[in-house]
């Protein structure tokens, strides 16, 4: 039986995410920790402040896995300094209260393109981020590098609604995914057995697991 943290529970992929936790008879506890309240729901733990490192700080149950899936865009965020603080800050913050808390393994969700010494500054944040969380030492990682999201948003993405038609029909580790098969798939690969260090999966390979996958 698993414990769990997770944060970005109010997003896309998070959303689904942990409502597939709250099915799963192997996980027992929930803790989900969010900048605004989630309605009540069984096994779920729901501390939360608009000042999400500073929940994050103050846990202290024991968990065995942790979830992160927090991220934004530069013009959701506001500023750039904004969406470090997201995609970056609070993604780290996560990976040290788990690693406090005793967990062997995280996943994080990504992005395609993510690397640390990419020209562009979405990139370039994803990827710094995948190395912070490296450096971390996780006895398991694994980074989910999606590309473009596809479910139902409560605030639609501009980028999102204007490419979806060409994502949807690109090949291979381009082609967009739904949130959904990326939930499915990390619950997948969190509940089975595993040796590597870190595992990298992209969108076919996410897609490819969530096919698999007996969770629904």
């Amino acid at each position: 039986m698993s414990r769990v943290l997770i944060t970005g529970a109010t997003g896309l992929v998070g959303g689904y995410l942990l409502r597939m936790l709250v099915e799963e008879p192997r996980v027992t506890q929930i803790i989900a920790a969010t900048r605004r309240p989630l309605p009540p729901m069984r096994k779920v733990l729901n501390p939360h402040d608009p000042q999400l490192t500073d929940v994050l700080t103050q846990l202290t149950d024991p968990v065995d896995i942790v979830f992160c899936c927090l991220g934004t865009t530069r013009r959701e965020a506001g500023s750039r300094e904004a969406f470090v603080l997201a995609d970056y800050t609070l993604v780290v913050d996560t990976g040290i209260a788990g690693l406090r808390q005793g967990a062997k393994h995280m996943l994080v969700v990504s992005s395609v393109g993510a690397n640390a010494q990419s020209p562009f500054f979405y990139n370039r944040v994803k990827g710094k981020m995948e190395e912070a969380l490296k450096a971390q030492r996780w006895p398991r990682l694994t980074i989910a590098r999606p590309s473009l999201l596809l479910g139902h948003r409560e605030k639609q993405r501009l980028n999102e609604s204007l490419f979806s038609p060409l994502f949807r029909v690109l090949p291979g580790r381009w082609r967009a995914i739904h949130a959904r098969d990326v939930a499915r798939a990390l619950l997948s690969e969190a509940l089975s057995p595993g040796h590597s260090d870190v595992t990298i999966l992209d969108s076919s390979q996410l897609r490819e697991k969530a096919e698999q996958s007996s969770i629904y």
